[in-house]
C-alpha cells in the first residue's frame, strides 16, 4: 500500500495541472447530473416488516382515505367566543367546502359532525378541522400546500381580529435543514487553526480547497442519486459535516508530514511521494474504519439509516482519494514555498537549558503521575456520561421546530386547548369482512379501546365504504414523543390476541406516531449489537495495526468512555435544558432517534484516527530504540521514552485536527436543523472528549504504567495476523536500500539474508543469490518444498523475510508489481507440463519462475520444452530463468539446449522433516 501511495503522490506531484483538471470536470459533470436528474429529498419513514408499516399497506389497499398524511388546521376564536357560532362555523363551513376541491386532499373531517369526537376543545373556543392526502408528505405537491396555506389565509382574514388560524400537523412536521452561514463559521476557524498550525496562509488554505472539492462532488452525488433512491433530507448535511471535517484533516496529515521533511532538507518532490506514502497510509486506515462504522449503520434494519450511512460513507471516500491524489498535486504548485515562515526562536543564554514545548510538558506531567491521572479522567468522564442514563429517543415531530414556524405554532396551540395527545393520534385497524354488524362492531371496539389507561378519547370509528375494513382512531393522553405514549403503542398491540378472540379483527396498530416509535424502538434495539460491532471491529483492526493486545483493549475501553460522556452531555441539553438557550435549543425533551448509533458509528471512526495518528508515532519510536537483553528496568525506560517522543511529535497535528473537526461539527449546532443539531453536538463534544481527554492524557499515562507490555503480543498471534504497513514502513525502506545492491544495479534478481517459512517449519532461511538479466539459476534442495517456497516467495506470491529486488523492485514492498510481472510455471503434477509451460511464457516476461522442472527432463518432452523456451528467448533476449530441481545437473543441461549454458545452481538447506 505504502509504495503505491508513494508512486501515486510521485505521479500526482509531477502532473498537478492534470490531477487538479481531471477532480474539476468530475464535480462538473456531478454538479450537471444533480441539477438535470436530481429529484430532491423524501422524508418519508418507514420500517418494513413492521405492524405499523403492514398496518399503512392494508389502508393503503382497502381505506385509502385513511392511509395518507395528514394536516390539520386548528381555530381559535377571539375572547373566548363560541367556536360553534357565527361568523365561525359559517366560515369553517365554507372552508371545508373550499379544501375538499383542492388537489391530492381525499377527505376532510367536519369538526362538528356527529360522527367525529373530540375535534372541539372543551371550553368551546377551538376546533380541529382534519385533512387526509393521498400519499406520504413528499406526493404532496408543493402547489396544494401553497393552495392549502391560501385557504388558511383566507379563513383569518374572514374571522374577527385577534382569531387565530394555524396549519399544522404531518405533513408540516418534518422541516428540510440546509446550510446556513452560520456554518461558515466552522470553516473560518479551520481556516485560522491551519494558518497557526502551517504559519503559512497559502499552505493553510491547500487543505480547506481539496476538502470543498470533495465535499462539492460528494453532495452532487448524493443529490444524483435521489433520481433512483430514496434519500431524507438530513442525509446530504450529514455528509457534508464529515466529508468537510475527514477532508480538512486528512489533507492536514499528508501537508503536515511533507512541510516538516522539506523544513528538514528533503526536496519537495521526494518529499511529497513520501508523505503520501507515509501519512498517506495512515489516511488510508483511518478512512477504512469511518467507512467500515458507516456502512454498519445498515445493522439497524432500517432503510433510510441504511442510505444516510452510504451517503455519508461515499462522502469520506471521496475525501481519502482526494487527499491521496489531489493533495500532493496541489504541492506541486507550491513546489519550495510550502516551507512556510520560520518559526521565531528567542535568544536565550548559553548556560540556559532548551525550551520545552507545551506536549513535552504535558507529556511529562501526565506520565509522571499516570495514576492520579487515569483516576481523574475516568472520574471526569462517568460524571459527564451520568445525563444519558435519561436519554429519550424519538423521530422529529412539529414541537422540534422553531417556536416562528407555523407548524411549530399550530402544535403548541393543539396542546394547549386539547391536550397534547392530539398532535399525534394512533390508528388500529383491521379486516372486519366476516362481521355482520361492522358499524355495531366498530362501536364496541371503540368503547373497549376508550378505556384502556392512557386513551384521552376515540376521535372516529368507522368502516369503509365496502364494509371489509374499519379503523379506530385514538387520541393519547400524552404528546408523541412522551415515553407514556410508546408504552400505550405497546398496551394496544398487547391487546391483539384478545380483541381477536372477543371481536374477531386482527387489530394492528399504526400512523405516523406509531411508525415513529416502532423506529425508535427499533434503533435503540440495535445499539447494543452495532457496539459490539465497532468495539469488536476497533480490538481486531487496531491489533492488526499495533502488534498488541493492551494497547486495542485501552483504545476500544476510552472510546466507551468517549462515546458515553459525549451522550451525557447532548442529553443534559436537550433532556435537562441545560445551555439550551445558549444553543438554540427550540424545545427540550426526546432526541432524534437516529442520534446514538449515528454518533457511535461516526466517533468510533473518528476516534481510532486520533489512536492510529498518536500511537503508531509512540510505536514507531519504541521499535526503533528498542534492544536485544535490555534488562526491565531499561526496556521499561525505553517504552517511557518512546510514548514522550511519540506524543511530541504528533500532538500538534492532532491537536490541529481535533480542533478543525470540533470547529466544522460546532458550526451546525446555533442554526441547525432540529434532527441534525443533537448529532452535531455529541460529535463536537465527543471529538473534544476522545482527542483531548482520551487520547492525549489518558493513553500516554495508560502506556506509562502499561511500560513495555503495551507491545506483548502473543508469538502465534503474531504469525497469524496480517501486517498492515499504517506507518509508511514499505516507503522508508524502500528509499533507505535505493542504492541497494548498487546504484542501477543491471542484476534481473539479487537477495540477501532471504528467509521462507511455512508455520513453524523453516523452508528457506538465509539465502542469498544474484541472477544477472538474461541468466539463469537452478535451485535445489533435499527437500523440494524448500525451492518451491524460495521461488513463489521470489514471484511475489509468497511472504519472506530478508531484502530482495526483482526486476528492480524490493519485495516485500512491491508484491503487487512482481506479481503482475514475473511468470509462474507449476509443473510438478501437471498433466501437459510443456503446454503449462507454454501458458506462462505467451505474455512474453522478462523473469520466468519454473517450479518441478524436473519433469521435462525426460526424452518425450525435452526437445519441445527446450524449443519453446529458445523461441521465448528470441523474443525477449534478456529473459531470465528461476527453476527448482532435484537433479540440478539435468536441468542444466535442458537450460543449455534451451540457450542457457551458463547455468549456475543454488543447493539451500530446509529445516524440516524432509518427509513429514
Amino acid at each position: 500500500m505504502s509504495t503505491f501511495l508513494y508512486a501515486l503522490g510521485l505521479w500526482s506531484y509531477r502532473h498537478s495541472w492534470r490531477v487538479l483538471i481531471a477532480w474539476l470536470l468530475l464535480l462538473g459533470l456531478g454538479g450537471v447530473g444533480a441539477v438535470t436528474l436530481g429529484q430532491g429529498t423524501d422524508n418519508s419513514f418507514s420500517i418494513p416488516g413492521t405492524e405499523s408499516q403492514a398496518g399503512i399497506e392494508q389502508l393503503n389497499r382497502t381505506f385509502p382515505q385513511a392511509s395518507g398524511t395528514s394536516a390539520q388546521m386548528i381555530v381559535v376564536t377571539a375572547g373566548g367566543a363560541q367556536i360553534e357560532g357565527e361568523p365561525y362555523s359559517g366560515a369553517i363551513a365554507d372552508t371545508i367546502s373550499g379544501l375538499e376541491d383542492l388537489n391530492g386532499i381525499l377527505a376532510v373531517t367536519d369538526p362538528f359532525s356527529q360522527t367525529v369526537n373530540g375535534q372541539v376543545s372543551d371550553a368551546g373556543d377551538a376546533a380541529i378541522v382534519r385533512m387526509q392526502f393521498d400519499g406520504q408528505a413528499t406526493d404532496v405537491p408543493p402547489a396544494t400546500k401553497d393552495a392549502l396555506q391560501a385557504v388558511a389565509a383566507e379563513l383569518r382574514d374572514a374571522l374577527p381580529a385577534g382569531s387565530q388560524v394555524k396549519l399544522g400537523g404531518d405533513l408540516f412536521a418534518i422541516s428540510v435543514p440546509g446550510v446556513t452561514l452560520t456554518e461558515a463559521v466552522g470553516l473560518i476557524i479551520a481556516l485560522l487553526v491551519l494558518i497557526v498550525t502551517f504559519r503559512s496562509f497559502v499552505v493553510a488554505g491547500l487543505p480547506l480547497m481539496t476538502a470543498i472539492i470533495g465535499v462539492g462532488l460528494s453532495m452532487a452525488l448524493i443529490f444524483l442519486s435521489t433520481a433512483f433512491a430514496s434519500i431524507s433530507s438530513t442525509t446530504p448535511l450529514l455528509a457534508l459535516m464529515l466529508g468537510l471535517a475527514v477532508g480538512i484533516d486528512y489533507a492536514l496529515f499528508i501537508v503536515a508530514r511533507h512541510q516538516d521533511q522539506v523544513r528538514s532538507g528533503v526536496a519537495p518532490e521526494e518529499s511529497a511521494a513520501r508523505a503520501t506514502g507515509t501519512a498517506g497510509s495512515a489516511v488510508v486506515f483511518a478512512g477504512m474504519t469511518v467507512l467500515i462504522a458507516l456502512i454498519g449503520l445498515s445493522f439497524a434494519g432500517i432503510p433510510f439509516l441504511t442510505t444516510m450511512g452510504i451517503a455519508a460513507a461515499v462522502a469520506v471516500a471521496i475525501a481519502v482519494l482526494v487527499a491521496l491524489s489531489l493533495t500532493p498535486a496541489m504541492l506541486g504548485f507550491l513546489k519550495g514555498r510550502v516551507a512556510g515562515r520560520p518559526r521565531r526562536v528567542k535568544k536565550r543564554k548559553a548556560t540556559a537549558e532548551p525550551r520545552r514545548s507545551f506536549a513535552t510538558r504535558w507529556v511529562g506531567l501526565v506520565t509522571n503521575h499516570p495514576i492520579v491521572t487515569t483516576v481523574a479522567v475516568v472520574l471526569t468522564l462517568g460524571i459527564m456520561a451520568i445525563p444519558a442514563a435519561s436519554l429519550a429517543l424519538a423521530l422529529p415531530n412539529a414541537g422540534m421546530l422553531p417556536e416562528e414556524n407555523e407548524a411549530r405554532q399550530s402544535y403548541d396551540l393543539v396542546a394547549e386547548e386539547f391536550g397534547p395527545g392530539f398532535n399525534g393520534p394512533i390508528i388500529l385497524t383491521g379486516t372486519i369482512v366476516t362481521s355482520t354488524d361492522p358499524v355495531g362492531l366498530m362501536d364496541d371496539l371503540a368503547a373497549d379501546v376508550e378505556s384502556l389507561p392512557g386513551v384521552e378519547l376515540v376521535a372516529l370509528a368507522t368502516p369503509n365504504m365496502s364494509a371489509d375494513t374499519g379503523i379506530v382512531q385514538l387520541v393519547p393522553t400524552t404528546a408523541p414523543d412522551d415515553p407514556a405514549t410508546a408504552e400505550l403503542v405497546r398496551e394496544l398491540r398487547a391487546q391483539h390476541d384478545r380483541w381477536l378472540d372477543e371481536y374477531g379483527v386482527d387489530i394492528k396498530v399504526t400512523g405516523f406516531t406509531a411508525v415513529a416509535i416502532d423506529i425508535s424502538d427499533q434503533l435503540g434495539a440495535a445499539l447494543i449489537p452495532f457496539g459490539i460491532f465497532v468495539v469488536g471491529l476497533s480490538l481486531v483492526l487496531l491489533t492488526i495495526v499495533f502488534r498488541s493486545i493492551a494497547v486495542p483493549i485501552k483504545a476500544a475501553l476510552g472510546y466507551l468512555l468517549s462515546v458515553t460522556a459525549a451522550f451525557g452531555v447532548v442529553a443534559a441539553v436537550f433532556e435537562w435544558g441545560w445551555l439550551a438557550d445558549v444553543l438554540n435549543v427550540t424545545r427540550t425533551g426526546p432526541i432524534i432517534s437516529f442520534m446514538p448509533i449515528v454518533l457511535m458509528g461516526v466517533l468510533f471512526g473518528l476516534a481510532m484516527d486520533y489512536e492510529v495518528f498518536l500511537v503508531s508515532r509512540m510505536r514507531e519510536d519504541y521499535v526503533h530504540s528498542r534492544k536485544q537483553g535490555a534488562t526491565p528496568a531499561e526496556a521499561r525506560s525505553i517504552a517511557l521514552g518512546a510514548v514522550k517522543s511519540g506524543f511530541t511529535s504528533s500532538a500538534r497535528v492532532v491537536t490541529a485536527a481535533a480542533l478543525i473537526m470540533f470547529s466544522v461539527f460546532a458550526a451546525f449546532v446555533p442554526e441547525g436543523d432540529a434532527s441534525l443539531k443533537p448529532i452535531a453536538l455529541g460529535l463536537a463534544v465527543g471529538i473534544v472528549i476522545d482527542a483531548f481527554l482520551v487520547r492525549m492524557t489518558l493513553t500516554p499515562a495508560v502506556m506509562a504504567l502499561l511500560g513495555d507490555r503495551a507491545w506483548w503480543l502473543p508469538r502465534w498471534l503474531q504469525r497469524t495476523l496480517p501486517h498492515f504497513d499504517i506507518e509508511g514502513e514499505a516507503v522508508v525502506r524502500e528509499l533507505a536500500l535505493a542504492d541497494w545492491p548498487e546504484p542501477n544495479t543491471t542484476a534481473a534478481i539479487v537477495a540477501e539474508g532471504i528467509g521462507v517459512s511455512a508455520g513453524d517449519v523453516r523452508l528457506a532461511d538465509d539465502v542469498a543469490l544474484r541472477v544477472e538479466r538474461g541468466d539463469a539459476l537452478v535451485v535445489t534442495a533435499k527437500d523440494a518444498r524448500g525451492p518451491r517456497s524460495l521461488l513463489l516467495a521470489l514471484a511475489g506470491r509468497a511472504a519472506l523475510s530478508g531484502q530482495a529486488r526483482v526486476g528492480g523492485h524490493l519485495l516485500p514492498g512491491r508484491a503487487a508489481w512482481v506479481r503482475t510481472h514475473v511468470a509462474v510455471a507449476l509443473l510438478d503434477g501437471s498433466a501437459q507440463p510443456v503446454q503449462d509451460l507454454r501458458r506462462a511464457l505467451n505474455g512474453r516476461p522478462r523473469i520466468l519462475v519454473i517450479d518441478g522442472v524436473d519433469v521435462l527432463i525426460p526424452d518425450s518432452t525435452h526437445d519441445r520444452a527446450a524449443a519453446a523456451l529458445r523461441d521465448a528467448a528470441a523474443a525477449t533476449p534478456d529473459l531470465t530463468l528461476v527453476v527448482s530441481s532435484m537433479h540440478p545437473d539435468a536441468a542444466r543441461a535442458l537450460l543449455a539446449d534451451a540457450g542457457w549454458p551458463g547455468t549456475s545452481v543454488l543447493d539451500i538447506t530446509v529445516h524440516a522433516d524432509p518427509d513429514p
